[in-house]
């Protein structure tokens, strides 16, 4: 009882370095007693418009490091202490192992009460490499998702996704049509709701105004790459997220997945990169904010994410069971007004040296 009382006064954010370090020994205990710390309703928010309510963090299955596999005893421990720590929400995909991460995500969540999770994976329009060839494009017609979500549901163990996105864009059909076929799922009773990854405001606009004319359900959430010192996709083919997409998301409060808030490992500790880069610069803003807060980096990064009032959840892919504790303190971690106002700074600044070396 006590411990259930010291967790539900975790209900308002982490401000102050006191609070950081009782939230941070409330994990330590929950770490040693290996037991589940109750997930109270004021920790999680809502998807967009959805009736979903997520956690702030959501944990990944695209291991970089990690074998995708439900026989993978590191991955599940992953998975089940995200569970232990209240976290609900889960993003996976039929392309992470070609099918192996949803079986590990399936594994991990047997026994657990399916209402309380949300359960994202996505569709990759594309065929499973084959003889080390690469995936091809593969024509998005309703057949080809009727059978890729019911092969995503059979490796969840599940009937139905709270949220199914469409990986990427697709080459072969119109995103009318992508509509269309997504809005079937969700009537089939599949798929609660259905979103877009990685796509442009192009694309996000023509799916928003094609249902609506429709009378189709609309995309409910996006899932895009946004961190400190990437607030635009690395291969530049979508554009900034403040600039094109956060209006887009205000406009019509759609909710938003911030996928590899360390950038993809570029932000871990024990990657440092040489003196003088643009990048070390950004590092040592944040690990001064960091030494200020008696917090670790990885933290500040998920946190400086998800000040962001556009960003529902920080996307996370943890490799280890004891990354999941440092990602779920950042989940709940606010930034002193001075310290977001030093991280912005060193953010913006990244951004103007390596556009400009880009230029050159």
């Amino acid at each position: 009882m006590a411990m259930q009382q010291l967790d539900r006064s975790r209900s308002r954010p982490i401000s102050s370095r006191r609070d950081f370090l009782q939230f941070s020994a409330l994990l330590a205990v929950l770490g040693s007693a290996r037991c589940a710390a109750p997930s109270p309703e004021g920790d999680l928010v809502p998807f967009g418009s959805t009736d979903l309510f997520v956690s702030r963090l959501c944990q990944g299955t695209a291991f970089r490091e990690t074998e995708r596999s439900p026989d993978n005893p590191v991955g599940q421990a992953i998975l089940r202490r995200c569970l232990d720590l209240g976290v609900n929400f889960f993003d996976s995909s039929n392309a992470y192992g070609w099918g192996g991460a949803e079986m590990a995500l399936g594994k991990a969540i047997q026994g657990h009460p399916r209402d309380k999770l949300v359960i994202c994976t996505k569709v990759h329009p594309g065929s499973k490499p084959e003889d080390n060839e690469p995936s091809k494009p593969v024509e998005f017609t309703r057949e080809f998702a009727f059978r890729e979500c019911d092969g995503s549901l059979r490796r969840l163990g599940t009937d139905y996704v709270d949220l199914y996105l469409l990986h990427n864009p697709t080459e072969t059909v119109p995103i009318e049509q992508v509509t269309d076929t997504m809005d079937d799922l969700v009537q089939s009773g599949k798929v609660r709701y259905w979103g877009l990854s990685n796509h442009t405001p192009n694309d996000i606009r023509a799916a928003l105004e094609h249902a609506a004319n429709g009378g189709r359900s609309s995309p409910a959430g996006l899932q895009h790459y946004f961190n400190i010192v990437g607030r635009q996709a690395p291969e530049q083919t979508v554009p900034s997220l403040e600039q094109e997409l956060f209006p887009l998301i205000r406009q019509h409060k759609l909710g938003l997945q911030a996928f590899s808030p360390l950038a993809a490992g570029k932000l871990a500790p024990g990657r440092e990169p040489g003196d003088g880069s643009p990048l070390a610069d950004v590092i040592g803003v944040m690990d001064e904010v960091a030494g200020d807060l008696a917090a670790t980096r990885p933290q500040v990064a998920i946190a400086w994410v998800l000040s962001h009032p556009e960003v529902t959840s920080a996307l996370a892919g943890a490799e280890k069971p004891e990354h999941v504790e440092d990602n779920v303190v950042g989940s709940r971690l606010t930034l002193p007004s001075d310290a977001l106002a030093a991280l912005n700074a060193a953010s913006e600044a990244y951004i103007r040296a390596t556009t400009s070396q880009e230029s050159s």
